[in-house]
Order: C-alpha cells, then structure tokens, then sequence
C-alpha cells in the first residue's frame, strides 16, 4: 500500500488499517475513458458511488433479491474476525498497529467457501453480497474490537503491575464498540447516499468483491498468493524463537532465532546490549514494511540509525541513564513520544474544514424526490429509533462501568462519552474524506482534557481516552463497511446487523487472548511495545508532572514536540508532488521507541516493494498488498496462538 493509503499516523493505530491497493479503485467509466452519463445529463460513476438516490434504488439495489444476512455469512464473518482479532492484538502490542480486516477476509472467505463446495457439492455458492455481510462481521470483530486493549489497557498494566479484571475488560469492550456502532447510525445517509463521501477502503473492499465473483485471473491469482503467503507467514512464526510447547512435547527441529544481534563499539558503548540492535527474521515485519511503503519506512530507519549511533550512544557514555538495554524505556521515548503527539494534534487541527463540516453531519439525509421513494429507502436505512434504543442504555452502561471499574465521577463518564460522540463525527467524515481515522490524536486529546477535569489522576486519564478511542474506530469501521455495501446494492440495515453481531464475536475473542498473551506486566515489558509505551508515558507526564522526566529527555521531549508541529505544517502545505519524498513524522517518532531490528526488517520490506515497482509496476501493484497481507497475518496468528499456548502450559505445570 502506498503512504496515501494510510489510515494514521499515530502507533497505537494502524497507518494502513484497511488496504487499499490501487487496482482496486479503478473508476467505472465508458467506452471513451470518462464516466457514463444517464437521462438528465445526470454523472455516473458505478465504482465510487457517485450517482442519485433514484439512480441507486433502480439499477444498483439487490438487497431484496440476493441472500445477504444469512447465518453462513454471519458465522464465517465471526471466525474469520475472531482470529484477525487475536492476530491484530498480537501486531498492536509488537509494533504498535492494527491491519485491516476486510480484504483480507473476503479474499480467504472466498477461498474457504469455494473449497468446502469441492467437498460438499450440495453447498450452494455464497453470494456477494453475503461475502459483504461477512466482511461487516469480520471487520467489526477483527479490528472494531481491539482499539485499545494493547494500548490503554497496555499502559494501565505497565503503570499498575496488574491486570484490568476480565470482568470489566470484557464488557468495556463490548460496550465501547457497540455504542461507536449506533453512533455512526445518523451518520451513514449524510455522509454516503447524499454527500458521497469517498471512504477509499470501502471502494477497495467492494471493488475487490467484483473482482473476486467475475472471476478475473489477476483477483484469483492475488488469492492464490495471499492464502500462499499466509501459509509462510504460518510456518515462519512456527519455526522462529522458542516455545514451552516444544520442549514439553520434546519437539525438536531447526528453528529462525528472534533475534540475529549486530556487533559495533561507539563512545566505549557496546551497542549489542541497546534493545533489538540486529535483524529480526520476521515476514511480518517484512510484510508491514512492504504495505507502509517507501516514505514512512526510509525516515523510520533514518531515525533509528539516528538513535543507535549517535544520540544513543552519547546518552550512554554521560551515564544519563543506567545502562544501554534502558535507552528506549528511560530515555528514547519521550522525544519520539513528543514528536508523534504533537504532529498528530497539528494535523487533527489542520483538518478544521472537515471538523466543521462533522456537525452539519447528523442530519437523517434530504428527502426523496417522492413518498414512494423516501418509503423504500426507510425500509433499507438503519431507522433512527434504532441509534436511540442502544444508545441510551448502552451509554448509562459506560458510565456505571467507569464509576464501579475505576471511580470516574459519573459526571466526568457522562462528558467522555458525549466527547466520543462528537469525535466519533470528525473520525468519520476524516475517513471518508482522506481515509484517516485520527484515534491517536482524538485519544491524546481526551487525555489533555481529562488532564485538566481530572488532574494527578492517571486511571481517569487512560480510562477516558480509551472510550473515545474505541467509539471513533467503531463508527469509522461501520461506515466503511457500509460504504462496500452501497457501492454493491446491499440493504444497509442488514449489513448494520452483521456489523451488531460480528462486536461480539471479536469480544469473545480478544479478551481471553489478551490475558492469555499477556498473563504479566513481565511479559509485556518483553514485548518491548510501543503502543502502550506511549500511552503511558503520556498518562504520567500529564499526571506526575515534568519533573518526573529525565533532564535531557525533557530536551528531547521539547525538541520532538517542536519537531512533530513543523513537520505536520510542511506536510499539510508542501505541494502534493513532493509529498512522496517529505520525511514522516509517524516513521521518525516511532524509530525512537520501538527497536532498532524492527525498523531495519520494515526498511528491508520497504525496498522489496519498491524494487518490483521499478521492475514491473503491474505486478507490484496486483501482488504487492496480497502477499504482504498474507505474511503478516499468518505471522502474527501463529506467535499468538503459540504465546497463549505457553501461558496454558506455563499455568498447567505450575498446578
């Protein structure tokens, strides 16, 4: 994916959250290369949406004709997002982000699906529009469900030494989800049917539909290599590191190591004791680098070279901190930390325009042209009465659990989730408009507030942001996936519903895998996680004050915040064709709190891409995202899967 398909620019989200090759937004045109016109010079174009209510109800409308919401669909939805889910927590707490799911899914449910009819000839083929339900209930429990569990969550564990108990953390999650799904209700007429809004991943994901069901042979073939590239992505994270399982049942077989460690000397500082200085034989890694592209990749490598060789080292030798192995915990993180918020605010604040323009966005859509009409497309519109029936308990819900979990004043619960709602608008239309959902700076921004209602108190601090984090992903999900489902003729009703179901299959996912994976604060602190890094180091320079902060690394805060607004202005101003080359500021932040083996294999991914585009740019642009896609989700659910295992084996023998 290019650095224009990225969803953020902050850690503890995914810069590319939803995949958006190229050749899947190609517009539909006619025979002359220019979009088609209808009766009343009316412009059409089938692949963006881009054509009237009437024009839709008539000739793009199947919701009544073609299964959709059918328990098939329901349930391949549910498993698929249940193990994307637990594959993107593991990638969250890793790196820091969280892929998108809803390619991805339709792809390998495709597959899936056409495989079982070769075993089952009596199964009838699923149709693309229950494929499109699917990818509603497997986006939701893939990526809607685990916003913040890696991240606040993280923080709270590392802050505290224990854990959120399941009891609260599994109806937080649920409850935070599902209200970012009601609230995106008023939203979907507005924004989609009148105004068109683009929502670039949801032309992806249904564009990648057509292709798969008109059995074109570039969509088999990059099937063929996503699932092809899993299966390495399978057996990569089986054979790399050690594991419990293996020496329990006495397997024994050649193993990648996690780590292949570089060996370099400066200022008397030997850099092999700095965290992961050397290379880690990761597909993921390999595959994320290969998907973020060039730009991000290039300034994250600078950054860590930046680091390891020359601020690190200094650092070291003036004993600033106690030794090499703490220079991205005690140091390193603030600058990188300071960098990345404020770009991420200057950013968020940059996008005023779109801010305004959120409000005007809860309107229920103009009328149609007709009673007829206007009566037909209430019966396929999510109705109102349906944002007001979950909304309202699901909101008094929130605001008990914040009270009974962590003492957070009702009032200041009822603000966060008031505040969620009206982020949940801006996070929606930046989506539709630039297909960035900013939940990093919207998380920051909460955190600054509740720094100001809440002072010195670093559970209210975290707590709040998380609630607003979550809502604004669920609701940016939700339109997206609807967004695919208008572009197809789908009934957005049904498709809400599949998206209703597919939270709580993603919830019963992702908490028992989270304190599975994640049993200690030990544990996590070996994960070296960014994500959660950074939420914490905010929650305590808010709460604790600057004092709190090593002397130099408050340079390096103040020089990283100062570095984080110039670049998010030269960004946003510089003119659109040098943009490919600017440094970002995401890649330079994060180099400074994640290790140096991470940076290097994303580069090496980096370069892979950009050697087959200068080689074949048709190829690359067909096959890049699939195979990438493919490695880092069969990488990152297998070293899940195999973390969770250990921790069983770990408490079975302990009993």
């Amino acid at each position: 994916m290019s650095d224009a398909d990225r969803k953020s620019e902050t850690p503890e989200e995914n810069p590319i959250n939803r995949e958006v090759p190229e050749q899947t937004t190609k517009m539909a045109h006619g025979s002359e290369g220019e979009p088609q016109h209808v009766e009343g010079g009316e412009s059409v174009d089938e692949a963006t949406g881009n054509y009237s209510q009437e024009y839709w109800l008539k000739n793009v409308y199947r919701g009544d004709s073609v299964p959709q919401l059918t328990l098939r669909a329901v349930i391949m939805g549910g498993l698929l997002g249940a193990l994307m889910s637990i594959s993107n927590l593991y990638t969250s707490i890793k790196v820091g982000w969280a892929f998108g799911v809803a390619i991805t899914a339709c792809v390998l449910s495709y597959v899936i699906w056409n495989s079982l009819r070769v075993a089952f000839p009596k199964l009838t083929p699923m149709s693309i529009l229950e494929n499109n339900c699917m990818q509603s209930t497997a986006s939701a429990a893939g990526y809607s469900t685990g916003a913040t569990i890696g991240t606040a969550f993280g923080a709270y564990l590392l802050i505290t030494g224990n854990h959120v108990p399941w009891q609260i953390l599994l109806p937080w999650t649920l409850v935070t989800a599902l209200l970012g799904v009601f609230l995106a209700v008023p939203m979907k007429r507005q924004m989609i049917n009148e105004e068109k809004l683009a929502f670039p991943s949801g032309i992806a994901a249904a564009e990648t539909l057509k292709s798969l069901y008109g059995q074109s042979k570039e969509a088999i073939l990059q099937a063929r290599y996503l699932v092809t590239s899993l299966f390495l992505g399978l057996f990569v994270g089986l054979i790399k590191g050690e594991y419990e399982w293996q020496k329990v049942f006495h397997i024994n077989y050649p193993k990648l190591p996690d780590l292949v460690p570089f060996s370099a000397n400066i200022r008397g500082v030997d850099l092999s004791k700095m965290p992961g200085f050397g290379f880690e034989p990761s597909v993921l890694l390999i595959g994320a680098g290969m998907i973020v592209g060039m730009r991000v990749c290039a300034t994250m490598m600078f950054g860590s070279v930046l680091l390891y060789f020359i601020v690190g080292p200094w650092v070291v030798s003036i004993h600033e901190i106690p030794g090499p192995e703490k220079l991205i915990k005690g140091w390193a993180l603030w600058g990188g930390t300071g960098l990345m918020v404020t770009s991420g605010l200057t950013a968020f604040a940059l996008q005023w325009k779109t801010i305004v323009k959120s409000f005007g966005s809860v309107r229920p859509g103009a009328a149609a042209a007709d009673a007829e009409e206007e009566a037909r497309i209430a019966s396929i519109e999510v109705p109102m009465k349906w944002l007001m029936i979950g909304a309202i308990p699901l909101t008094i819900a929130m605001v008990i659990l914040e009270y009974v979990a962590f003492s957070i004043n009702p009032v200041l619960g009822l603000v966060s989730v008031v505040v969620s709602a009206f982020l949940a608008l801006v996070a929606c239309r930046s989506t539709g408009e630039t297909d960035i959902t900013p939940i990093g700076p919207m998380g920051k921004l909460t955190q600054l507030t509740y720094a100001l209602l809440a002072p010195s108190n670093i559970t209210t601090n975290l707590m709040a942001a998380s609630v607003t984090s979550n809502i604004a992903s669920s609701s940016a999900d939700l339109l997206t996936d609807l967004k695919s489902g208008y572009l197809l003729g789908a009934n957005a009703r049904r498709q809400f519903i599949a998206q209703f179901f597919g939270v709580f299959f993603g919830t019963i996912a992702i908490v028992p895998a989270w304190f599975l994976m994640i049993p200690t604060r030990e544990v996590l602190e070996k994960y070296n996680p960014p994500s959660s890094n950074m939420w914490r180091a905010v929650a305590e320079a808010l709460s604790k004050g600057i004092d709190y902060i090593p002397l130099t690394a408050r340079y390096a805060l103040l020089i990283g915040g100062i570095l984080g607004i110039v670049m998010a202005l030269i960004d946003h101003f510089a003119p659109k064709k040098w943009k490919p080359y600017m440094p970002s500021a995401m890649g330079l932040g994060l180099a400074w709190i994640m290790p140096f083996a991470n940076a290097f294999s994303f580069f090496i991914g980096a370069i892979i891409a950009l050697l087959w585009g200068k080689i074949n740019k048709k190829t690359a642009e067909l096959y890049v995202i699939p195979i990438a896609s493919g490695a880092v989700a069969g990488e990152s659910l297998i070293c899940a899967l195999l973390a969770i295992t250990d921790a069983v084996l770990a408490l079975t023998t302990k009993q």
